[in-house]
């Protein structure tokens, strides 16, 4: 006799479908900020977009606005007016200011990207002796008053026949302390050892690694770094105005002539300010993505 093999019976619900209790999802907590940090974060916008609405206010009035106790907080319509004064204006030589400005902040911005980017490869994936001594003196140079050296620079410059050419603000910001201690610290953890020996290993020398590894892994920060050093070399001021003239200035050189007449007209001064400031709003709407992204990724490496 063949034993007969149980019927499979199929596994009764423990509870009737219609008593079964939705499972409740589950939130993390502290995912949304709350009312406290929005507060805080509309002070911070308020306080930095302020500046630059007061300047609008002034820029767009007459030489009475800033004196007005009744003013109005709407902008006028003499902006453009004063912007056109502040262009045509021979002593300011806006264009040629301009011009030096976007000049040199480009090639500082770019050399500094560059150099900081190899010097950053060395002292983070290369060995040789005294590395790490050699780093901690260049970050101990950023200790360093940057008005101690303006005396013997600008003689060293005087005795060049430099001064009084962009060159002049040029070489010395070629390189930072900054930009080479950034870009050590994320090339650290952004590139692994085992890649880099075995581009040794396919028989790539040591700048073809730095090349094809290192720039590209590097592009975050570098973007990063490159932004911020654009916008300090084009808000530069104290140097720039020492060792260039009134006949070779950069902008914001230019703009402060338009103070040492006797009577200063403060509309026209911020409707300068203004059309500098313009280029870096342009600047950082097409690059505010890499910026982000460059911080983000200093923080998760770093």
């Amino acid at each position: 006799m063949t034993a007969v093999e149980p019927i499979p019976v199929a596994p009764r619900d423990e509870f009737p479908p219609e008593e079964r209790k939705p499972r409740r999802r589950r939130g993390i907590r502290g995912q949304r900020p709350g009312w406290v940090t929005y507060a805080v974060l509309g002070v911070f916008l308020l306080g930095c977009f302020f500046p630059y609405y007061w300047s609008i206010l002034i820029g767009s009035g007459d030489s009475s606005t800033i004196r007005d106790p009744n003013m109005s907080w709407i902008p006028g319509g003499n902006f453009f007016a004063n912007a056109a004064a502040v262009v045509s204006n021979p002593a300011v030589n806006f264009w040629l200011a301009l011009w030096n400005s976007i000049w040199s902040s480009v090639v500082i911005a770019a050399s500094v990207v560059f150099f900081s980017t190899l010097a950053g490869w060395a002292f983070a994936k290369l060995r040789f002796a005294g590395s790490r001594w050699l780093l901690v003196f260049v970050i101990a140079t950023m200790a360093v008053p940057t008005q101690l050296g303006v005396v013997p620079l600008y003689i060293l410059f005087a005795d060049l026949g430099w001064t009084g050419q962009i060159g002049a603000i040029i070489i010395p910001a070629l390189v930072t302390a900054f930009g080479v201690f950034w870009m050590t610290q994320y090339l650290q953890q952004a590139v692994p050892d085992e890649l880099i020996e075995a581009a040794r290993v396919d028989g790539a020398s040591s700048f073809r690694t730095f090349w094809t590894i290192g720039i590209p892994a590097a592009r975050p920060a570098a973007a990063m770094l490159g932004l911020f050093t654009f916008v300090t070399a084009w808000n530069n001021f104290f140097w720039p105005f020492i060792v260039l003239d009134r006949q070779n200035p950069t902008l914001p050189v230019a703009l402060s002539l338009l103070q040492s007449n006797y009577f200063v007209d403060y509309s026209i001064v911020l409707a300068g300010v203004i059309l500098a400031t313009i280029p870096l709003l342009i600047l950082f709407v097409f690059a505010g993505k890499q910026l982000v992204s460059g911080i983000m990724a200093g923080a998760v490496k770093g």
